[in-house]
């Protein structure tokens, strides 16, 4: 998978932030990397159409989804990119069931009843072993089952790449230990390239192939992750 980013925003206004990331990879498994407030969350929110810059290009795998010059803006849902957030941003009203199969159909937000799930998602509710929980709501679940939920419902669309937002930060120590591992097994049982955004060096040392290095909204650096991590 190719992929490469060369975008400009400023955000807040005239005093605001100065989002202006340049980088290009090939690398399947690929980290952003800095602390609170470089921008990494910007540029995500930037590759997955939430935010649209001021100027510049967005490509992935030969696809233009962004071009400030060409008038190129591909809608969110049309990029076929997943996006796990931070928080997981499950619907706390709807079940597990219809948390994973919604976008997939329409009416998932009022379904009553145990509707079946289509075939994509029902692979990854085996996969993450949901199968016994598809009628609790989230408030139900723990936090390693949340993120399970959250990513069964991102790769039941589809993805051609799969964004990872901090997906570990909400989770305690040991948890967050295992659930590294399971996601550097998911990483390897697929085959979706993925971008992750973290401050943790054990996150890009288990999760990543290759590393770009922000701070202030700028890249930095970009180290193979071989020498990036102790």
């Amino acid at each position: 998978m190719s992929l490469s980013v060369d975008i400009e925003c400023r955000v807040g206004g005239d005093d605001g932030f100065l989002l202006r990331p340049r980088w290009r990879t090939d690398a399947r498994r690929v980290a952003l990397f800095g602390p609170s407030g470089s921008g990494k969350s910007l540029t995500m929110q930037s590759i997955a159409g939430l935010l649209r810059p001021d100027r510049g290009r967005i490509e992935v795998a030969g696809r233009v989804l962004f071009d400030a010059d060409a008038g190129v803006d591909v809608p969110p849902r049309a990029r076929r990119l997943a996006y796990l957030f931070q928080d997981y941003a499950l619907f706390p009203h709807l079940t597990v069931r219809q948390n994973i199969g919604f976008g997939l159909r329409r009416g998932w937000l009022n379904l009553h009843g145990r509707r079946d799930l289509p075939e994509q998602a029902q692979r990854w509710v085996r996969a993450f072993g949901l199968a016994t929980l598809l009628d609790r709501y989230p408030s139900e679940l723990s936090g390693g089952q949340r993120q399970r939920v959250a990513l069964a419902r991102a790769l039941s669309t589809d993805p051609g790449l799969l964004l990872l937002d901090e997906p570990l930060s909400a989770l305690d120590t040991g948890l967050r230990v295992r659930m590294r591992k399971e996601l550097a097994q998911l990483q390897r049982d697929i085959d979706i390239p993925t971008v992750l955004i973290t401050h943790d060096q054990a996150d890009v040392g288990a999760l990543a192939d290759e590393v770009f290095h922000i701070a202030h909204g700028e890249i930095q650096s970009k180290v193979p992750i071989s020498t990036s991590v102790a």
